[in-house]
């Protein structure tokens, strides 16, 4: 579906079950600090909006997207908490860093939650400009990191029930 016909972070065709009972990690890169404060924004907001309790929501920031996979293992290993969000942009320039970045995050990423065996979400835009990812981050398309709450709410959910 092409996302400049929907806005993504609507989920009034899905039921969202209440957070109450979980605590999250948020991690939140610091580059692109225009993009990544609003998709910590929502995904705050989000959770609260779905009974997470304040004192339950640990937030860190870390540099860059490459220091997501670094801090999901770290906030798993030294935090109980039962999903960890991770927020981050990266913006095509004229290189190859942008490939090699995002394919790097994303493996590293899924890695981090197989290791713990727990949910580590993926909210890190990939875009082609400014613009596409603050259309991202509560513009036109929505918040990525409303979107990432919403999962990480879903799949600790999930894991609960699964136990």
């Amino acid at each position: 579906m092409a996302s400049n016909l929907k806005n993504l972070s609507d989920f009034s065709h899905t039921t969202v079950p209440s957070g109450q009972a979980f605590k999250f990690g948020i991690i939140v890169a610091s580059w692109n600090a225009q993009v990544t404060g609003a998709l910590y924004k929502g995904a705050y907001n989000s959770l609260l909006k779905h009974q997470v309790l304040e004192e339950n929501i640990i937030s860190v920031e870390v540099a860059g997207s490459y220091e997501l996979i670094a801090g999901a293992d770290l906030m798993l290993a030294k935090k109980q908490v039962d999903a960890v969000i991770c927020l981050g942009c990266v913006i095509q320039g004229e290189t190859r860093h942008f490939d090699f970045i995002c394919d790097a995050v994303a493996n590293g990423l899924a890695n981090v939650g197989l290791k713990h065996t727990k949910p580590v979400i993926f909210g890190v835009l990939t875009t082609d400009n400014l613009n596409q990812a603050l259309d991202r981050a509560g513009g036109k398309h929505g918040n990525k990191g409303d979107e990432a709450a919403i999962t990480a709410i879903k799949m600790a959910d999930l894991n609960t029930s699964l136990s």
